[in-house]
């Protein structure tokens, strides 16, 4: 059982991360493409800083002239209620594409109290309680 257990926290690993490491990859500019894969309603509403907008359903006709294939892409859509973004991962995985998927999504980015950008321009919500502790992140 244990070998199991390693080799699915092992898999798990690989193919997602969180909101977190998303945003220090942000702030250290790594090489990652980050994929918005929710309506225009919703981007409009708030997305991650320089992230590309690419809905689900349009990932297979538009990736290959939109997404570098040299870079890491990591998705997200709504929130850990939303399989959204697993669908976008297993797209982009298909047409061979290096894809995480980014567990808790835009909700929980906001929800941590980082930046995002609107149509009307950047915003910033108060880090949620439940999320964060004394302006803290859970130190994971």
């Amino acid at each position: 059982m244990t070998q199991t257990a390693v080799a699915h926290f092992t898999a798990k690993l690989a193919f997602e991360t969180d909101v977190s490491d998303v945003h220090t990859a942000v702030e250290k500019r790594y090489a990652v493409t980050i994929v918005d894969t929710r309506s225009i309603e919703s981007w409009n509403a708030g997305r991650i800083p320089g992230a590309v907008h690419l809905p689900t359903g349009k990932i297979r006709h538009r990736a290959k002239g939109l997404i570098d294939r040299e870079k890491p892409v990591v998705v997200y859509c709504w929130g850990p209620g939303c399989n959204g973004a697993a669908k976008a991962a297993l797209a982009f995985a298909e047409l061979g594409y290096e894809v995480k998927e980014m567990i808790g999504g835009f909700e929980y980015w906001a929800r941590e109290g980082f930046e995002y950008e609107t149509a009307e321009g950047p915003a910033r919500r108060a880090a949620d309680p439940l999320t964060v502790v004394a302006g803290m992140a859970c130190g994971c």
